[in-house]
């Protein structure tokens, strides 16, 4: 039996994220009927396993997921077969074959996220599915200033929405990098774990500060208080991608 690895890249607009669900359409499931069609084998058997969970209209660049199959197709053309079965809003860029002991979760030792904002006072209609519309003038030199605070070591309590089961809040972010491309700010955030709806709670957070509601070095604060009141809003999903993960 071989151990498959895939490469995914989704537009999650559609999607109530990647874990299958009873009702819902999902992108875990979109995946399972492409393959079980291909190999002929049922989802029990092929056990797909993703990286991560996504919420709804989270998008992705990069997710990892890895499957068993006992079927002859190569590993490597596994990408051209189910992509003819898969709709136009997700795509295999890449499939191997790795080790048996593989697992797209629990082998991984960090990811890199991206959050979009569209800064200009006019929403995009082109835009819309993919960022995060922001009319306020935002202060960028402070929202780099503040990011700084976030690197490190922390207990990221504050940054957490409730209905995660995680033994520790403790994270390490090992870079917050925040970039301004015309209408466009882009906020790269790379850790070797992420809390439930951490990213977009800091980069509500940041956003306060672009508004000069909050002060950078008032970030350390906050997140030694470890209270969710103190930090931003949870901003919403879609203009947040999955850019890396890391083995």
């Amino acid at each position: 039996m071989k151990n498959i690895k895939l490469i995914i890249e989704f537009d999650g607009t559609k999607y109530c994220g990647w874990q299958r669900q009873m009702k819902e359409p999902t992108v875990q499931e979109a995946l399972e009927k492409a393959i079980s069609s291909l190999t002929r084998e049922t989802i029990e058997e092929i056990n797909l396993t993703g990286c991560s969970r996504t919420d709804s209209g989270v998008h992705s660049k990069a997710f990892v997921a890895n499957f068993k199959t006992s079927s002859t197709v190569p590993p490597e053309r596994f990408k051209e077969a189910l992509n003819s079965r898969l709709p136009e809003d997700i795509a295999v860029i890449n499939s191997e074959e790795v080790a048996p002991d593989f697992h797209a979760r629990y082998a991984a030792l960090g990811k890199t996220y991206c959050y979009t904002i569209f800064n200009r006072g006019v929403r995009s209609p082109l835009y819309r599915n993919h960022t995060y519309l922001v009319k306020d003038h935002l202060d960028i030199d402070k929202m780099k200033e503040a990011s700084r605070y976030f690197v490190g070591k922390h207990d990221f309590t504050a940054f957490k929405s409730t209905g995660s089961s995680v033994k520790t809040s403790v994270r390490t972010i090992t870079a917050l990098e925040v970039h301004k491309e015309g209408d466009l700010i882009k906020i790269y955030a790379s850790a070797d774990g992420f809390l439930y709806n951490m990213v977009r709670i800091i980069v509500g957070t940041l956003l306060e500060v672009g508004r000069g509601k909050i002060q950078p070095d008032t970030i350390k604060e906050i997140i030694e208080s470890k209270e969710r009141t103190r930090a931003g809003i949870c901003v919403p999903a879609q203009g947040l991608s999955l850019e890396k993960v890391y083995y």
